[in-house]
């Protein structure tokens, strides 16, 4: 491609970027058609966008994906988005309070709690949504199940006490904060890019030290997040080491002392 066809490429997509237009692939249509046949289709779009959706391909002459996959026998499949989603981020984006009606363990129902939802989190290893929110009444930090919640509610409250239970949040979130520094050994910080993404869903400041050409990591994580991070750091094994945070280097010193006596020579 010369260079007037690179200029007159980017002055046509600049334009479509301009009025809103998009180009996708017939694969891209095809793959968009199969999954709005999904029954998590309905809950994932508002009525409005999935019809403008349909609308576009209805005369669209797309490969018929549906056949074109076989699986074997599974368990039975959870739906990845909730039906209560959409509602629960918009609640969460608008700050409203609402009231809950939530099951436990024991199958016990609590009913029209006060609460003040603040997060969405989605467990990739048990497949399931959860709803971080705060309990106005109990002042106090929950988690619960979206599969739990049998009702939501908006629950009218002043702009003065959404601010006031923010700072209690932000307060409650910082005392559950821990810190941990962690140093990248010099013969491995060409992965560098790799020890990041092991740690990328935490809050992390990274310094460089030239003298010493050396790359420290400092997190912060949740007091419920620290196994995850002790599994992240047996995944990076001898490529980095913890410094400081005591909690987390005597979990591996004792990871490691059980290594030793299961495989060390005797």
């Amino acid at each position: 491609m010369n260079l007037f066809e690179k200029i007159f490429n980017y002055q046509m997509i600049t334009r479509l970027d301009n009025s809103g237009t998009f180009m996708i692939t017939s694969q891209e249509r095809s793959w968009l058609k199969t999954m709005l046949n999904h029954p998590s289709a309905s809950n994932a779009f508002t009525p409005v966008t999935l019809e403008k959706l349909e609308s576009v391909l209805v005369d669209e002459n797309t490969f018929d994906l549906s056949d074109a996959f076989i699986e074997k026998a599974r368990s039975k499949e959870r739906l990845v988005y909730h039906p209560m989603l959409r509602a629960l981020r918009r609640f969460i984006t608008s700050q409203a309070a609402i009231q809950l009606t939530y099951r436990v363990k024991d199958d016990r129902t609590f009913t029209n709690e006060m609460a003040f939802p603040y997060k969405l989190e989605y467990s990739l290893v048990k497949k399931e949504w959860y709803l971080l929110w705060y309990h106005i009444r109990h002042r106090a930090m929950m988690s619960t199940k979206l599969e739990k919640i049998e009702s939501i509610k908006e629950l009218s409250i002043s702009p003065e006490r959404v601010a006031q239970i923010g700072l209690d949040i932000e307060k409650l979130l910082q005392k559950r904060q821990i810190h941990a520094t962690i140093e990248v050994i010099k013969e491995y910080n060409r992965e560098l890019s790799r020890i990041l993404y092991a740690f990328s869903c935490f809050e992390k400041q990274v310094d460089y030290d030239e003298t010493q050409e050396k790359y420290t990591i400092r997190l912060t994580f949740l007091n419920n997040e620290a196994e995850y991070v002790l599994s992240k750091l047996r995944f990076l094994g001898k490529r980095v080491r913890v410094t400081q945070g005591e909690h987390l280097k005597r979990r591996m010193l004792e990871s490691a002392k059980k290594a030793l006596a299961r495989y060390g020579e005797s």
